[in-house]
């Protein structure tokens, strides 16, 4: 069983000593490197250490659900929910908060719980979501990009009649904005880019060195294979899309702690930039191939063409059509390359 197991684990392809992922992933911080050089060259003051600071951590949030979204991608599966559920799980951090009957206007009133207690319970409820993602994925057999884009809408439809098509951003207590605005001792640096950073070497430690890691890849490669391996794999796959869930339940308190607001329009969009970087990555769409490393040099590249369109004065329009130039552009240069390293 465990030989079975580690046959689909990156392994030394023919071209060299490399695994394919490792080469894709430094393919991808060439490609960075080049892009970061256009923008230095191009976009005044882009070389500036506050600006390649800021380079990562600005983008906190989408390298966070950006894990989840790999994990599942690995196995041939979607969470497309992501978005929903930190609109969702923000929404009702701050409605548990709100004081009770503290106004006549009904936005201005919750439930009154300890912050604590508020926070685990829209924790939960974001998993909630996971786990219906998993019925009907595992169950039901449903696919996942069908499941997660309705539990997308299911979520954020949620989260816009607890608002009210609005938000809700007062009788907040003080501790609320605590978390989303503290800063590390001595930095500017927020917590949540070190929330992010943590849970990004935890998942490189679960990809890498645990057996659930290795059997993430074995049912991307092939799902039938495993269960003849005997991995359960419906309960590995509902701990994915639990995770991803729980993963996009943390960004929507840290951002709802940071704006001291709940907003059902928040995150809109964010999981296809989260879909984006993970491609950008090398992580394959067809599942058994990726990294949450090469997701955070995806992250990486996407963060840097948006600045620069930025810097340039583009306008958001045409900073979409240079993420989708970005995308091709890499996806096409990974195939080529793993297809000329393969002989």
């Amino acid at each position: 069983m465990e030989l079975k197991i580690k046959q689909v684990l990156p392994t030394p392809s023919i071209g060299g000593k490399l695994s394919n992922e490792s080469f894709i992933t430094l393919l991808m911080v060439g490609v960075l490197l080049f892009l970061f050089g256009i923008a230095v060259v191009f976009v005044p003051n882009f070389y500036q250490p506050q600006n390649m600071l800021n380079l990562i951590t600005n983008n906190w949030y989408i390298i966070i659900i950006g894990i989840g979204v790999t994990f599942l991608l690995i196995t041939g599966n979607f969470d497309l929910s992501v978005g929903g559920v930190i609109a969702l799980t923000g929404v009702l951090s701050v409605y548990f908060c709100q004081g009770v009957n503290v106004s006549q206007n009904a936005l201005a009133n919750g439930l009154g719980l300890p912050y604590g207690v508020a926070v685990g319970l829209a924790l939960l409820c974001a998993m909630g979501i996971g786990a219906l993602n998993a019925f009907f994925v595992t169950r039901l057999k449903v696919p996942s990009i069908i499941v997660t884009l309705g539990t997308m809408m299911l979520a954020r439809g949620i989260a816009q009649v607890i608002t009210q098509g609005a938000q809700r951003n007062t009788s907040l207590p003080d501790v609320f904005g605590v978390v989303g605005n503290m800063a590390i001792p001595g930095t500017f640096i927020k917590v949540s880019v070190l929330i992010m950073l943590v849970l990004l070497a935890a998942a490189f430690i679960f990809e890498r060195k645990t057996v659930s890691g290795r059997r993430t890849y074995l049912i991307g490669a092939n799902a039938a294979a495993a269960r003849l391996s005997g991995v359960n794999v419906s309960r590995h796959l509902t701990a994915l899309f639990i995770l991803s869930s729980f993963l996009a339940g943390i960004t929507g308190i840290l951002l709802a702690s940071e704006f001291k607001a709940g907003v059902s329009s928040r995150a809109m969009g964010y999981e296809f930039d989260a879909l984006v970087v993970a491609l950008l990555g090398g992580v394959s769409i067809t599942g058994g191939f990726g990294s949450v490393l090469g997701m955070f040099v995806g992250a990486l590249i996407l963060t840097v063409v948006t600045s620069a369109a930025t810097g340039l004065l583009l306008s958001p329009d045409w900073q979409f059509t240079l993420k989708a130039i970005a995308v091709f552009v890499a996806i096409l240069a990974q195939s080529f390359a793993l297809n000329r390293r393969k002989g």
